[in-house]
């Protein structure tokens, strides 16, 4: 009886555990996004306006201003005011490098062209003969291949249960292996700290 007790209990925690996280990760999410709506004058703010508070609006008008702000982006008047405002961040000496780097970074891994976090490598970390997953980012040249001597690959290792965090590492080609597994399964692996394995792939290619 016992037996058959924690089976039942484990296969409900099966079902409720993913889905608990689930909602609290997009309760997160939401309510994040919610925040955007403290940018409106107070008067207008649905809260306001309609008496009570709707879940979610916060969201809808993010995508609204990203969409649109896309919209005005990619039309000839509106990279012309893009490139005069970038141009006075550029200006500014502590604002330029941080703008410069999260665009760069952003441009990365939006581009459909990039090649960062297209490949899922193993990597030797913390020591040797100790195997982390890790996502190719770019290649170490320029100043760094001259000093070095080495041809080395720029890969983020990140943390578990959470990847938002991370190291990023320059190790040499030779000793990442590309993997076959996909950047999705790659993090799914991550976020369930191993149970979730992919299939066994049959690459140990060293990284191209």
């Amino acid at each position: 009886m016992m037996a058959q007790l924690r089976r039942w209990l484990v296969a409900g925690l099966l079902v409720w555990v993913p889905l608990g996280v689930t909602a609290l990760i997009v309760q997160l999410m939401v309510d994040t996004m919610d925040r955007t709506l403290l940018l409106l004058p107070q008067n207008i703010r649905p809260e306001v306006l309609l008496g009570y508070r709707i879940p979610g609006l916060g969201l809808v008008l993010t995508l609204v201003v990203v969409i649109a702000t896309g919209v005005v982006a990619t039309n000839l008047f509106g990279r012309q005011l893009l490139h005069l405002w970038e141009a006075i961040l550029h200006r500014i000496p502590v604002v330029r490098g941080i703008y410069g780097a999260v665009k760069q970074l952003t441009e990365t891994l939006f581009s459909g062209s990039g090649k960062s976090f297209r490949k899922v490598v193993l990597v030797e970390y913390p020591h040797a003969n100790s195997w982390t997953l890790a996502f190719l980012t770019g290649e170490g040249g320029g100043e760094i291949r001259d000093k070095t001597g080495k041809d080395l690959l720029n890969v983020f290792v990140p943390t578990t249960p959470n990847p938002t965090s991370g190291f990023f590492l320059m190790v040499p080609r030779e000793r990442a292996i590309v993997l076959d597994m996909s950047v999705e399964a790659g993090l799914k692996m991550l976020l369930s700290v191993g149970v979730v394995t992919p299939g066994n792939g049959k690459s140990t290619t060293p990284a191209a």
